[in-house]
């Protein structure tokens, strides 16, 4: 069944665990969809993690992939954009004083991971332990609403960014318009784009995407839970 859709799909928590490689059944069943459909993914991970959770070959099956949040864009092995940003110096020592004041103790490796047009800055941080603490983060970070606090402090204190949470650990730091959503300028107006998030909710690096979409009647927003719903859906609606 061919369809008249152009489907985007996040990655982490929607096609993948977070920050973990994607399933090998779906992955069997996501490759026949990509020679279907036209399917673009936009995630705020960069190219070498994304390669490392789908594999080199579901990458390239994509039409186009946006990588940090759009900002880095690949078709098959060749970048045909990057957004420059260097994150300011105020914003660097802010986040330093964050790092040393939460509560959270079991923290590893680094901490402000420098992308094309944005910055990733996770309090657990991203070294070696960071599988083995991170279920202790997400269920710490659940009680305590650490990233969502976090996220609006900035938002008052930097009002020039945009700030979301993405992933299970993190916060995505970009210039305003530099989100997911900047992509949609790469489709025709004419085209029904059907979106798949975990983070489509007001704060998550889905949102922005998906309320374009919705608000300028662009198409159609699924919301997930994990890769097993996405997997549902696109087995009842779509094929």
């Amino acid at each position: 069944m061919i369809n008249e859709y152009s489907f985007v799909f996040d990655v982490d928590g929607t096609l993948t665990p977070s920050r973990q490689k994607m399933d090998k059944e779906f992955s069997k069943f996501f490759s026949n969809f990509c020679k279907n459909n036209d399917v673009y993914l936009v995630t705020g991970s960069d190219r070498d993690k994304t390669v490392e959770q789908l594999g080199k070959s579901l990458y390239n099956k994509a039409k186009r992939v946006y990588n940090c949040s759009g900002n880095s864009v690949w078709v098959k092995s060749k970048n045909v954009h990057t957004s420059e940003w260097n994150c300011p110096c105020v914003l660097s020592s802010y986040l330093e004083l964050e790092l040393n004041a939460s509560k959270f103790k079991l923290k590893t490796g680094k901490h402000v991971e420098e992308r094309p047009g944005c910055i990733n800055f996770s309090i657990l941080g991203r070294g070696e332990d960071n599988m083995k603490y991170r279920s202790e983060y997400v269920a710490w970070d659940k009680d305590a609403e650490e990233r969502d606090k976090l996220a609006q402090n900035i938002r008052r204190l930097f009002p020039d960014l945009c700030i979301t949470i993405g992933g299970e650990t993190g916060l995505d730091i970009s210039p305003k318009g530099h989100d997911k959503s900047q992509i949609l300028h790469d489709f025709e107006t004419h085209d029904t784009i059907t979106f798949f998030g975990d983070k489509t909710f007001v704060g998550g690096n889905d949102y922005s995407i998906a309320h374009a979409i919705i608000t300028n009647d662009r198409g159609i927003v699924h919301q997930v839970s994990d890769f097993n719903e996405t997997w549902g859906i696109l087995k009842s609606k779509y094929t």
